[in-house]
C-alpha cells in the first residue's frame, strides 16, 4: 500500500502561482508512474500530468504551457509548479501513483482556489 501526502494548496489571484507537492512512502522502484488529477466543482476529475518511470512526461491541454511536473526519484516525490493561475484551475488537487503491479494509489486531496 502506497501512501501519499500532499501539501502545497491554497488560495491566490488570478495570474498567480503555486507549488504542490506529494512524497510517496514507497520507493520509486515499485511506482511506474506519478502524477495529478483535479475535481473541479460540478466536473469530474481529469488528469492535470504525470511523469512516467521513464521520465516522459504527458501534460492536459488546459495546463501546458503553464504547469509543470517534476520528480525526484531519490525523495519519491513528484512536484507541481502551476504559473498563470486561472479561475478554471479552481479545484481540488490529487496526487496519484501508479505502481508497477497496476495499482493506482491517491493521495487526500488538496484545495487549490484562484479568485481575485
Amino acid at each position: 500500500q502506497v501512501q501519499l501526502v500532499e501539501s502545497g494548496g491554497g488560495s491566490v489571484q488570478p495570474g498567480g502561482s503555486l507549488r504542490l507537492s506529494c512524497a510517496a512512502s514507497e520507493s520509486s522502484s515499485s511506482i511506474r508512474t506519478m502524477g495529478w488529477h483535479r475535481r473541479a466543482p460540478g466536473k469530474p476529475r481529469e488528469l492535470v500530468a504525470l511523469v512516467t518511470s521513464d521520465g516522459d512526461l504527458r501534460y492536459a491541454g488546459p495546463v501546458k504551457g503553464r504547469f509543470t511536473i517534476s520528480r525526484d526519484i531519490a525523495k519519491n516525490t513528484v512536484d507541481l509548479q502551476m504559473t498563470s493561475l486561472k479561475p478554471e484551475d479552481t479545484a481540488v488537487y490529487y496526487c496519484y501513483v501508479l505502481s508497477s503491479t497496476g495499482f493506482i494509489y491517491w493521495g487526500q486531496g488538496t484545495q487549490v482556489t484562484v479568485s481575485s
